[in-house]
């Protein structure tokens, strides 16, 4: 009697011990894949983050020690030194060198569409039948991660007064999680765009702006951007593109590179495109349309 009554409860316990294992379980997989890669991005990019990586920081500075008054006047005069120089080697490196003025390049014109006429892509060297004093190009893309994650990059690019230009952007992710419904992320970005180097086959920019992260996020942040084009035979082209936008205490990056197939007015692209939303990085395929206006 005794034997049965202890056989019974060592299985009733073993049956307990196994069910609160199981049940633990459930909830540590149900944390972990309720979550999609969208969600993640977005918590990574948020105000709570933020808060908690300035606290860790503002704890590291109380622990360091302070240097003397002597040491701070120094080096805030090399700042100044060293910031006067740079100034003035970045004027150069960003807008044009003294050697460039009497370059054809310094001077180029807006070509109506790339290969409109010879081979000449966004710039020509003398005005004609095929340059413009402002023009507009109009692209959509779609960008597939996985049959889960898909999206679609809007982008509106102005260009006038031959080097400087606007480029405003939006695009759309979508995640559908099977059990666990779907999420969505919008980010828009507007850059003002200077043209730097703008020859008849290759051409490249940078800009500044900001960009807004809708969703839980809602956040706008500054934003720079970099780029480049190369009609290395017609009627193709390689293009490449990267922005960071600082959110919070963290950033969200684009990178694409684009191949295009030119058609008069239209082209058509495809390539790859990599962003990093926060902690979060995703891989895509790229393709779309366009048009110059």
């Amino acid at each position: 009697m005794w034997i049965s009554n202890a056989k019974f409860y060592n299985q009733s316990h073993f049956m307990k011990r196994t069910t609160f294992i199981l049940s633990l379980f459930l909830i540590i997989s149900y944390q972990g894949f309720s979550q999609g890669k969208l969600q993640k991005a977005e918590k990574s990019l948020s105000k709570s983050s933020s808060h908690n990586s300035r606290n860790n920081s503002r704890s590291e500075s109380r622990n360091s020690g302070y240097s003397s008054d002597n040491d701070n006047y120094l080096l805030t005069e090399l700042a100044v030194v060293f910031g006067e120089i740079i100034l003035y080697a970045t004027y150069y490196g960003l807008i044009e060198t003294p050697a460039e003025y009497d370059r054809r390049a310094s001077n180029a014109f807006i070509t109506k569409h790339p290969y409109h006429s010879s081979k000449k892509g966004n710039y020509s060297y003398e005005w004609g039948d095929d340059t413009e004093i402002f023009r507009t190009t109009l692209t959509n893309r779609v960008i597939i991660e996985n049959n889960q994650l898909y999206g679609n990059h809007l982008n509106a690019d102005f260009r006038f007064l031959k080097r400087v230009g606007v480029e405003a952007d939006y695009l759309q992710l979508w995640e559908d999680k099977t059990f666990f419904g779907a999420n969505s992320l919008a980010l828009f970005t507007v850059l003002a765009k200077y043209h730097r180097i703008r020859t008849e086959r290759f051409n490249a920019y940078w800009g500044l702006g900001a960009t807004y992260v809708a969703g839980e996020v809602e956040e706008f942040g500054f934003t720079y951007g970099i780029g480049a084009e190369l009609f290395f035979a017609k009627p193709l082209s390689l293009e490449a593109n990267f922005n960071q936008a600082f959110i919070n205490s963290s950033s969200v990056d684009k990178v694409n590179v684009l191949l295009n197939y030119h058609m008069d007015r239209f082209k058509v692209s495809g390539g790859y495109e990599h962003l990093k939303i926060g902690s979060v990085d995703f891989s895509t395929f790229s393709a779309g349309i366009g048009i110059s206006l």
